[in-house]
């Protein structure tokens, strides 16, 4: 009989169209979420999110590739050119087919290793109109005293060099320009102007015009010793657009943390949800069915639970203590169960007067029995829709606390990305792309648990189901 309810209980879920929506929004959320977890480092936050050098190649608060479309004139998308194993002398073409300059250009070594005196790196730029600008030259730092061959450098740390605002870079592009085209630019002026438009464009006056076209980046290493490694050699072009979700001040790509967020998401909403309907749940049927003195101490403490409010709770203990999304959880469980307890003890007491109920008595069944085999098979529907009705307020609630600057740091969130965004002034910048994305996943993550909840109605209320 009990298998013959819950199959009619399913049909009446499954019949109506926003519970098909719910569940399937709901599955494309937790299909996300197992990708991420089995994709990205459990460390993700410590290690790289909150990390600004592992994002120091990417541009800075620039929108998504995809809004070139709507764009008479695309904006240049980000570049990396890289080269493994660099030997003597290394060239990789590229395409440059933009009527903008970059927002900057940098380059980046890492593992060398030689054996005698340092090697050095010349890094030139075969242009679209046959010219070769040298525009950087690097020496990888000498032995310190003490260290013994082979001497390595750069393993952990690449080798960084923005040359944007270099001056060397500029004493090399200014020579390169007065050879070329005969400018009389100076190396301030080449600063000044940008190291990137001087790269990627060609005078005009007093300054530079884009050269859109195929372009050759090359490396030649000056060895001292045949055996002399460099492993990795990227020159990057800063874009002004870049992936799908854009960057934020610090050139962290949001699609990244957006991706993160499924999983902290649904972590803090199902586990709150869970926990909360079982705590209050099994104490409101234990007030309901027992009585006495029992069922007074556990009214008396709903009533004071009801009366605290939760976020300025929430904000004092995380402010108190390290910020932790177990004891955002720990929280939200232990004051948010009593409104539960509330409601199944009314249907308990509803439920025990039930002739079948008093015949299990009458006959010494255990009330451990009673309770599990013929009064929780009665609510089991209505607690099934308040744990999901619940799920979309624990998720509220720590992208609240996130946004006030109180969320894990270890495990980026959506209302992390958000507080940011508006501490850093992305609102007054109207920097879109960092804002309405979480604000949208978060809206429509508790929106999939309030349809299958509406789904859920006509199962709990029959009247409801009448009416459909």
């Amino acid at each position: 009989m009990v298998g013959l309810a819950w199959e009619n209980s399913w049909r009446v879920f499954w019949s109506s169209n926003v519970s098909k929506a719910g569940v399937f929004l709901l599955a494309a959320m937790v299909a996300i979420s197992l990708y991420v977890v089995s994709t990205y480092p459990l460390d993700f936050g410590t290690r790289y999110w909150n990390n600004p050098s592992y994002w120091a190649d990417n541009p800075k608060e620039v929108p998504p590739e995809w809004t070139n479309l709507f764009t008479a004139r695309p904006a240049p998308t980000h570049i990396t050119v890289s080269i493994k194993d660099v030997g003597e002398t290394f060239e990789k073409s590229f395409n440059y087919f933009f009527e903008d300059f970059p927002s900057f250009v940098s380059v980046t070594v890492s593992e060398v290793v030689y054996r005698e005196r340092p090697p050095t790196l010349l890094f030139e730029l075969l242009r679209p109109d046959g010219s070769k600008a040298l525009f950087y030259v690097l020496t990888v730092s000498p032995p310190t005293p003490g260290e013994t061959p082979p001497y390595k450098r750069h393993f952990e740390t690449r080798l960084r060099v923005y040359l944007s605002g270099d001056i060397q870079a500029g004493r090399y592009l200014s020579r390169f320009l007065a050879s070329e085209y005969g400018s009389g630019f100076s190396p301030e002026d080449v600063v000044r102007l940008g190291v990137e438009k001087v790269l990627f464009g060609v005078p005009d006056g007093a300054g530079m015009k884009p050269l859109p076209g195929v372009y050759s980046f090359s490396v030649r290493v000056v060895k001292n010793n045949p055996d002399d490694v460099v492993g990795d050699v990227s020159f990057v072009v800063g874009g002004k657009v870049f992936g799908v979700f854009g960057t934020d001040r610090l050139g962290r790509d949001l699609a990244t943390g957006l991706l993160f967020g499924f999983p902290v998401a649904l972590l803090i909403g199902v586990v709150t949800a869970v926990s909360t309907t079982a705590v209050g749940s099994s104490l409101g049927m234990v007030s309901g069915y027992v009585g006495g003195k029992i069922d007074e101490a556990i009214q008396r403490t709903c009533d004071v639970l009801n009366n605290i409010p939760l976020l300025p709770l929430l904000i004092f203990f995380t402010f108190i203590f390290k910020p932790s999304i177990w004891l955002i959880v720990l929280i939200l469980v232990a004051f948010g169960w009593s409104g539960l307890a509330i409601v199944v003890r009314s249907i308990v007491l509803q439920a025990k007067t039930a002739q079948y109920v008093e015949a299990a008595e009458s006959l010494g069944v255990k009330r451990t029995r009673i309770l599990l085999k013929h009064i929780t098979p009665q609510i089991a529907p209505f607690i099934i829709s308040q744990m999901i009705f619940s799920t979309p307020g624990a998720i509220l609630a720590e992208a609240a606390l996130s946004f006030l600057g109180l969320g894990d740091p270890a495990l980026p969130s959506w209302g992390q990305i958000l507080e940011y965004a508006f501490r850093s002034g992305g609102v007054n910048l109207g920097l879109w792309w960092w804002i309405f994305p979480p604000g949208a996943l978060i809206a429509l993550t508790s929106f999939a648990f309030v349809m299958i909840s509406l789904g859920m109605e006509p199962v709990v209320s029959p009247r409801l189901r009448r009416m459909t």
